[in-house]
């Protein structure tokens, strides 16, 4: 039986997370870091979800998403998201407080009321930070992108995505009013150029959360 309580989806999604932008694996300890967590928790589930064939990994080292894993976490991803999506266009929520919400929320609704928000929604593409939804076969399209913060000075592009991990940062932007779709030019190390014309200084930790076309 496979081994997906709200746990182990928990850990499967951290796992797809952490490569959806960029290609290194992460690793144990990472991982423990990331879901707050002790090493020896993570060490025991591992073991869980290797034995039900949704990982694969060597002691000590790096851990990958096998094909079922990947199908198991991309559908918790498309709930999760599917979710912040609802909360901020029907509920009235900010795009800095979904997140916690969905945590929660992801594994108690069914999927009929899942497939039910999707088509109240407009069968959206993407989440409030610009995130993909993946379709409900675990399909995800993203587009060639790079982090601002290794953008060179006079980089013109658009923001594609906004990392979540910090709702600071979220509420910096939104009150500097940028998100997913803005165009910009990068006119200095920290300095944007909207396409309006106006100038906005962005913080170190900002630009290593927004992802922009390549």
């Amino acid at each position: 039986m496979t081994y997906t309580t709200g746990a182990a989806e928990d850990y499967l999604k951290t796992i797809y997370a952490h490569t959806e932008w960029q290609p290194d694996l992460i690793t144990p300890s990472v991982l423990a870091a990331r879901l707050g967590v002790a090493p020896s928790s993570v060490t025991e589930m591992v073991k869980k979800l290797a034995a039900n064939g949704l990982i694969t990994h060597v002691p000590y080292g790096p851990l990958a998403l096998t094909d079922a894993g990947r199908l198991r976490a991309t559908a918790v991803v498309r709930r999760h998201r599917l979710i912040e999506t609802w909360l901020v266009g029907a509920m009235g929520y900010d795009w800095d407080q979904v997140h916690d919400e969905a945590e929660i929320l992801e594994h108690s609704i069914s999927d009929r009321l899942l497939e039910a928000i999707n088509a109240r929604l407009g069968f959206p593409a993407h989440d409030p930070h610009g995130d993909h939804i993946p379709a409900a076969d675990g399909t995800v399209v993203r587009p060639p992108a790079l982090l601002l913060a290794e953008a060179a000075v006079g980089h013109c592009g658009t923001v594609l995505r906004i990392s979540d991990r910090d709702p600071a940062v979220l509420r910096e932007l939104a009150a500097d009013l940028i998100g997913p779709g803005t165009e910009f030019t990068l006119a200095a190390p920290f300095t944007i150029v909207l396409a309006d014309g106006q100038s906005r200084l962005v913080t170190p930790a900002a630009t290593a959360a927004i992802w922009v076309t390549a």
